[in-house]
């Protein structure tokens, strides 16, 4: 029996004519980049910054460096040199960036150094899709990720802790100046000795950093409300975060999407773990897309009554839930089930051998409201008959030391039985007319037909984005350091998100 014959395969390197044009196809990514880039955007802020008009080299032209930024970072490549690498080796980068081949140090001094254009770039941008009819002003839905940033979390303290730690280098110096004195007077290894010299030499380095930082920054980064913050030796202006995969140190990146075509239309990058802090400057940042209708959601990360307070005064319709309202919708009955399962990051069951302790609806208040009573039977006596409580009525009562001291169950029923002597409990009554907070007024909301739906609206809005900006384009940490680098650099990936949308839609064809 014959064999079949095939045509033949070619692999490896093949010398072939290419027409650049005809590899950036109608209706792609890069051929929606490039027209933005060639026919909409405004660069004259690059431009400006390049004074080689009669001496000095050639530059790469900012377009072609935007371009190749943008279309790498769409790619899933975020590394520089592998950015060089494609404009060497990739006919697709060729062409999109005109055979420019920068070196990858020129690529991160850009990205690096663009500041305050990028803003620039993404307005423009943003201007381009709502021209196109992608931004419907219906609903805008916040969000944010917490992502590691090019900093060490070892290093992050207060003046307190790097005076602590200045004081033991120093003390560590000394000693090790001491050994080397001592063994100047016998005879030695001399590895040993080139050991000890390579470690009093990196101590004194340390040491030395540690008293620059110390006098460049004489306070402590405090707060919103005030509250001290850890400061960061190399990157200040990122901060400590607790994730589900555990505390890093980094930046919240926040964005603001519309319901339409999940347009990006507000991006903003915070050293702060704090979301409720986020929540207000993003809201302003989006006035001049938001129309009178406009309704903002976000999860219950962002809900506080100060920031329902502003939204407001202001006039902004907005559905933020607290952190209980899965209690009292019925769709979250079963969730109980998820947190009896082991997870190796966090475990969410009780821990074993801990003793729950007696709740408030553990005591019983008497008919005639006189007294109350304890799991253990005891009396308790009233020591507040007219309390006001977070805008609720109460009547308080405590318990007698003479019984509650020599109580068998103090342990179910203080959290500290070895400093508290005896408990107290409210009872509520109601709330007091004229009390009603933001917060209750947002519950009411939220409890709605309207307000779970636009629970569910703004899973399917935002939610999307970023699992595109982190699962498709492996956006997994920021590779710059301060507030302002990074804050262009998250913004440069939400206009690379934008940018596809206007693809999707068929951009320049």
């Amino acid at each position: 029996v014959g064999m079949a014959r095939y045509k033949p395969i070619h692999t490896g390197l093949k010398l072939l004519p290419v027409d650049f044009d005809q590899q950036v196809i109608p209706g792609s990514f890069e051929h929606a980049l490039c027209y933005v880039v060639d026919h909409e955007l405004d660069l004259t802020e690059f431009h400006a910054r390049y004074k080689n008009d009669d001496e000095g080299a050639p530059a790469f032209d900012p377009a072609a460096l935007i371009k190749i930024i943008l279309l790498a970072y769409s790619r899933g490549i975020s590394s520089r040199r592998k950015m060089e690498r494609a404009c060497l080796e990739n006919v697709l980068f060729i062409a999109v960036s005109g055979d420019s081949q920068p070196h990858f140090t020129t690529l991160a001094a850009f990205v690096s150094e663009m500041g305050e254009g990028v803003a620039s770039l993404f307005a423009q941008v943003l201007l381009v899709c709502d021209r196109q009819g992608l931004i419907g002003r219906a609903m805008f839905a916040i969000d944010g990720v917490k992502l590691p940033s090019n900093a060490s979390k070892q290093k992050s303290g207060t003046r307190a802790d790097y005076q602590r730690q200045l004081d033991k280098m120093e003390a560590a110096t000394q000693k090790t100046i001491a050994q080397q004195k001592h063994a100047d007077t016998a005879p030695t290894d001399e590895a040993l000795v080139k050991r000890e010299s390579l470690r009093l030499e990196r101590l004194h380095k340390e040491a030395r950093q540690l008293r620059d930082w110390l006098t460049t920054h004489p306070k402590d980064r405090t707060g919103a409300k005030g509250a001290v913050r850890l400061s960061n030796r190399t990157d200040n202006g990122s901060a400590k975060m607790a994730t589900g995969k555990g505390v890093i140190q980094g930046y919240t990146g926040v964005a603001a999407v519309d319901e339409k075509t999940q347009i990006i239309v507000a991006a903003q990058a915070y050293g702060t773990g704090s979301e409720q802090e986020l929540l207000l400057p993003l809201v302003k940042a989006t006035a001049a897309l938001r129309t009178p209708k406009t309704v903002m959601t976000a999860d219950a990360g962002y809900h506080s009554e100060a920031n329902l307070k502003a939204l407001a005064e202001t006039s902004v319709e907005a559905y933020i839930p607290d952190n209980g309202y899965r209690k009292r919708d019925e769709r979250y009955a079963d969730q109980a089930i998820h947190t009896a399962k082991p997870d190796p990051l966090w475990n969410k069951a009780r821990t074993p051998g801990t003793v729950p302790r007696f709740t408030p609806q553990d005591f019983q208040l008497a008919e005639d409201r006189t007294h109350g009573t304890c799991p253990a039977g005891k009396r308790l006596y009233g020591n507040g008959s007219n309390c006001t409580c977070n805008g609720f009525a109460a009547i308080k009562f405590r318990g007698a030391e003479k019984d509650c001291l020599p109580c068998a169950r103090r342990h179910e029923c203080l959290r500290t039985p070895e400093k508290t002597k005896t408990r107290q409990v409210a009872f509520f009554q109601g709330k007091r007319p004229g009390c009603t907070s933001f917060t209750d007024r947002m519950k009411t909301r939220i409890d709605s037909d309207t307000g779970r739906h636009m629970i569910t609206r703004r899973f399917a809005t935002v939610e999307p984005v970023f699992g595109n900006l982190r699962g498709n384009k492996h956006l997994c940490r920021f590779s710059l350091r301060g507030q302002q680098k990074v804050d262009g650099q998250w913004k440069l990936y939400c206009l690379m998100h934008n940018i596809e949308k206007l693809a999707h839609h068929g951009y320049g064809m």
